[in-house]
């Protein structure tokens, strides 16, 4: 099937029918939550980074609440995150970052951001698309690998993936590739063991580099 033919727009609908949320939807009300869930969420599961959150953001909802928090608060208000004491130093350089260059409030554009110590382009675009509402395409692992996958296109790094999908996907649809191919990777389609007998656009995709799962292992019989 030719990448051109991979129908991207039925793909990611259907997918949020299966998931409709973002998960920082649960934890973030603004951009600066937005902001620092992301920090929390590096390298860490969602179901350590959503607590870690609700513990913070009640204490410290803004850059001026943070700042006044002892570091060794931070750090065992987001604990068990993983590197939670490296991340409790990025939140408060950043936080106190944007008390002083950006009078308190997060910036709207992904070059200002990316300014802040600590802060790359996927959580950029992720807090410009989620945090503002703005055009913004946020790619991880999990999306670059299933937009390989799809046959949608083929690029060789999360970085190559963001700048094709900013040429080739259809704006409508920069909100919502996030979170339903990180959902779709985290649940159905993992880096090893994809779940394609269980994929809702199966059909649709073009297996590329998918290997096939390994049948279980069954016991040796009794002699």
């Amino acid at each position: 099937m030719p990448t051109s033919t991979i129908p991207i727009d039925a793909i990611l609908h259907t997918l949020t029918e299966a998931f409709p949320d973002h998960p920082m939807n649960e934890v973030t009300k603004n951009p600066y939550e937005v902001l620092i869930g992301c920090i929390i969420s590096l390298r860490t599961k969602d179901e350590v980074t959503i607590p870690a959150c609700q513990r913070l953001f009640p204490i410290a909802p803004t850059p001026e609440a943070m700042v006044t928090l002892p570091l060794k608060t931070i750090q065992k208000l987001i604990y068990p995150a993983g590197f939670y004491k490296t991340k409790a130093e990025t939140i408060k350089n950043i936080s106190q970052t944007l008390l002083d260059d950006y009078n308190g409030q997060v910036p709207n554009t992904i070059d200002e951001l990316i300014t802040l110590k600590g802060v790359g382009r996927k959580t950029a675009n992720l807090v410009v698309g989620l945090g503002f509402g703005l055009p913004a395409i946020c790619v991880d692992t999990h999306v670059h690998r299933i937009c390989n996958r799809l046959g949608y296109i083929r690029t060789k790094t999360p970085e190559d993936t963001e700048m094709r999908l900013r040429k080739k996907l259809p704006a409508e649809l920069w909100s919502i590739i996030n979170w339903v191919l990180v959902r779709h990777g985290q649940e159905l389609c993992k880096p090893i063991g994809a779940r394609c007998d269980a994929c809702p656009v199966e059909q649709h995709c073009r297996k590329v580099d998918v290997k096939a799962r390994k049948a279980p292992k069954t016991a040796k019989p009794l002699r």
